[in-house]
């Protein structure tokens, strides 16, 4: 049994998103929905998050009924359910900038925040070059950005400029620049904390949306599919699902999309009173199951 417990939280989400937002090229194939989650990583003394969800109290409120985003519980909710306070999570890691992974850093007074340079960087480079390139703020609050940079002056931001070992131990941080964002990252958890693990999980962030992204659409096929979206390159996603995938010995069930529904298929879950899921990936010693 590993050291951390991990659970995909589901705090709101979309109905009917359009396939080829999920599945690049999957045009005119309809709607699935699309969970809006975050992850949950609890130690023996360790509460640790990546992303946070959105702020539905400002403009990232605007910002999902845009996209149809529904029945949204804050954090205090949303982790109560796992028996963890907000105030408990000393840091978190943020996969990317758009609105729904950074908008919620206010619901975390006590924690560290890990992102990387070139993100923050260049989504302020974004927010000034003008009226023209409007597209590239799409999914990003400008609010969110000027938090993050509050958090600096705080002394609560923790700026990473490529990949870290050991952030948390046996949590180690990986960069994908260029890729969906500019400087996404994913998160590795070695749960044996062995240096060469038999036991990691990799949490993905948006570098995948579903399983046909690490798969394709037939299963027995095995290639690569991107994400609908990139402001960096189609090629750099494909190239990141190849490493994240390597680094699990190419066991695709160790590779978490968070906007899966599918993950109820794949791992224990329940829906809560709220109609919210929690889905379990795995338990730590000691730790009791919240979804049996």
């Amino acid at each position: 049994m590993g050291k951390y417990s991990i659970w995909v939280l589901e705090y709101s989400y979309v109905k009917s998103y359009h396939m080829s937002g999920i599945i690049y090229g999957a045009h005119n194939e309809g709607y699935r929905k699309l969970p809006y989650c975050y992850v949950l990583i609890k130690g023996p003394n360790t509460a640790a998050m990546v992303d946070v969800g959105y702020n539905n109290k400002d403009y990232g409120g605007v910002m999902a009924k845009n996209f149809g985003v529904e029945n949204w519980h804050p954090a205090r909710t949303v982790l109560a359910e796992c028996g963890v306070k907000p105030e408990q999570v000393s840091d978190v890691f943020i996969t990317h900038a758009h609105f729904d992974h950074l908008g919620g850093t206010d619901d975390f007074p006590k924690a560290t925040f890990h992102i990387q340079e070139k993100e923050l960087s260049k989504w302020i480079w974004a927010m000034s070059m003008g009226h023209q390139f409007k597209w590239l703020m799409n999914a990003t609050d400008p609010g969110d950005i000027m938090r993050a940079v509050d958090l600096a002056k705080q002394g609560r931001l923790s700026v990473v400029d490529g990949d870290k070992e050991n952030v948390l131990p046996g949590i180690d941080l990986y960069a994908a620049f260029d890729s969906h964002t500019w400087g996404s990252m994913f998160v590795s958890v070695r749960n044996d904390q062995k240096s060469h693990s038999d036991d990691t999980w990799i949490l993905a962030g948006d570098l995948i949306y579903c399983f046909e992204n690490l798969r394709g659409r037939n299963p027995s096929d095995g290639n690569y599919i991107p994400v609908g979206l990139a402001v960096g390159s189609q090629t750099n996603l494909l190239l990141t699902t190849h490493k994240m995938l390597g680094l699990v010995g190419h066991e695709l069930k160790r590779v978490i999309p968070i906007h899966e529904e599918g993950l109820k298929d794949a791992f224990p879950s329940r829906i809560t009173k709220n109609g919210l899921r929690i889905t379990e990936l795995c338990l730590g010693e000691g730790e009791t199951s919240r979804v049996h």
